[in-house]
């Protein structure tokens, strides 16, 4: 059997909880890490509704999109329709996961799946984030430096966009001078020494300092290891806000609008004037976007699809680029094919079940 601890570890594998934002509350919110794991249901947000579903289907856990608890609850006397959802999960033995933020803000997230309805190519974070990433400096005899190396990308470094086990050496001389109760791999108690060493560096997500490290002391021959840790302002191609790419063909207006309804399967479109040149660059936030219209106008984007605008923010596209909101739900509801699609490739000892159960709470007339 499956427990629930390993299905989050998979999910946080790709998008690490490290990565929500600090008003968010992903992860596991109702339930046991050790129960096993019966069925799977997948929705975009939880409602009594989802969790009767979840009964009728066997499921005994419920991966959403949205948290069914962004607040911390004081009472659970069903009150709210979040103490009742809740209280009824709880009643049936329903776990309840959230990926979030966390899964907004890496590639190949919520916002890659949205570029990938849309065919876009060349597809990329539109807002990069900073301070996520960290360098190891650390300094290992010449004999040793791949085994260190081997380990150190083991436990995640080394990565830098498509590219792995990246890392950069020199060589150099160490000194050192044992104390009299050290054990020294090499030199004598007390005298000094001189070593050839190289200088080893590495990549790291910040997040990952933790397993890095532990990696490199388990491997590392000296009893005391050198080493630098500095987090870096480099920006992170892999984690971020929102996402850019390209159509593979340029449009007009009136057909990219048709093309947009027909590939998010939308019932409408409030949009602002769409500028008059051919349409090809896209940008794309799922969910409230807002905060990302300058970094879409900045790339070039003619377009930019998300969701949650206020009338008066309308105004920012001011001729520079088109705002076309297509609905909060309408903007996040294929999440639900991005993680049911990643939990059927990895798990087979039970039923990963995408809900049917419309969760939407807007109507359109």
């Amino acid at each position: 059997m499956t427990q629930i601890r390993q299905l989050t570890a998979y999910l946080e594998s790709f998008a690490p909880l490290a990565y929500q934002e600090s008003y968010d509350n992903a992860g596991l919110i109702v339930g046991e890490p050790s129960t096993d794991i019966t069925g799977v249901l997948v929705t975009l947000d939880v409602t009594e509704a989802i969790v009767d579903e979840a009964i009728t289907k066997g499921c005994n856990l419920i991966v959403a999109h949205h948290p069914i608890i962004f607040k911390g609850l004081k009472k659970l006397n069903g009150k709210t329709y979040v103490e009742r959802t809740v209280i009824k999960a709880i009643k049936h033995d329903i776990a309840i996961y959230a990926a979030h933020t966390n899964l907004d803000n890496v590639a190949g997230g919520v916002n890659f799946k949205i570029a990938e309805k849309l065919q876009l190519q060349k597809v990329r974070i539109l807002a990069p984030k900073t301070q996520v990433l960290s360098k190891l400096v650390t300094f290992v005899p010449p004999t040793d430096t791949q085994r260190i190396l081997d380990a150190l990308y083991a436990a995640g470094a080394g990565q830098i966009g498509e590219y792995k086990n990246c890392s950069f050496r020199t060589e150099g001389t160490g000194t050192f001078q044992p104390g009299e109760s050290a054990t020294p791999a090499i030199g004598e108690i007390g005298e000094y020494h001189e070593e050839t060493e190289h200088r080893i560096e590495v990549i790291i997500p910040t997040h990952q300092q933790g397993q890095v490290l532990n990696a490199l002391r388990q491997v590392h021959p000296y009893e005391e290891v050198a080493y630098y840790l500095t987090t870096i302002d480099n920006q992170n191609q892999e984690v971020g806000s929102g996402a850019v790419g390209e159509l593979s063909e340029p449009l007009s207006g009136e057909s990219w609008l048709s093309y947009l309804k027909e590939r998010m399967q939308l019932s409408l479109i409030r949009y602002t004037p769409i500028p008059d040149r051919p349409i090809r660059r896209i940008a794309v936030c799922g969910g409230v976007g807002s905060f990302l219209l300058p970094d879409a106008i900045r790339a070039g984007a003619d377009i930019f699809v998300t969701a949650d605008y206020k009338y008066h923010e309308f105004f920012d596209a001011d001729n520079h680029i088109s705002i076309c909101d297509i609905g909060h739900y309408e903007s996040e509801v294929f999440t639900k094919e991005l993680i049911s699609g990643h939990l059927a490739k990895k798990f087979t000892t039970f039923a990963v079940i995408l809900s049917e159960t419309d969760t939407n709470p807007v109507r359109y007339f």
